[in-house]
């Protein structure tokens, strides 16, 4: 029973749900002239589901889906009632090469581009 639910919930994610973000690092935008870019992800969101996000958001084609689990890390704050421990929220990142000659572009700009 709970399989079945679970399977319901995926079919409803849009494509918005499952990419968040593009990731502009200098490593990212360097990746960019071999075609790849990389994202910001659900951490639940398999290589299948990544690719037909950023297919159906950017209207190009996917040749290859590469996951990478980014862990929480642990921060520590001090304030004059004395230190707060936590960790920053764990992350999933993908990166995706697209087929040669496609290009992501945001409001008519290219942000990957050097």
């Amino acid at each position: 029973m709970d399989e079945l639910k679970l399977a319901e919930v995926r079919k409803i994610r849009s494509s918005r749900d499952i990419v968040f973000r593009p990731i502009i690092t200098e490593k990212s935008l360097g990746k960019a002239s071999l075609n790849q870019y990389t994202f910001e992800v659900d951490r639940r969101a398999n290589k299948i589901e990544i690719r037909k996000a950023i297919e159906d958001i950017f209207k190009v084609t996917v040749v290859n889906v590469c996951t990478i689990k980014m862990p929480g890390k642990k921060r520590v704050r001090f304030d004059k009632r004395g230190r707060h421990m936590g960790y920053t929220n764990n992350r999933k990142k993908a990166v995706v090469t697209l087929k040669e000659g496609d290009v992501i572009e945001i409001a008519g700009l290219n942000p990957f581009e050097v």
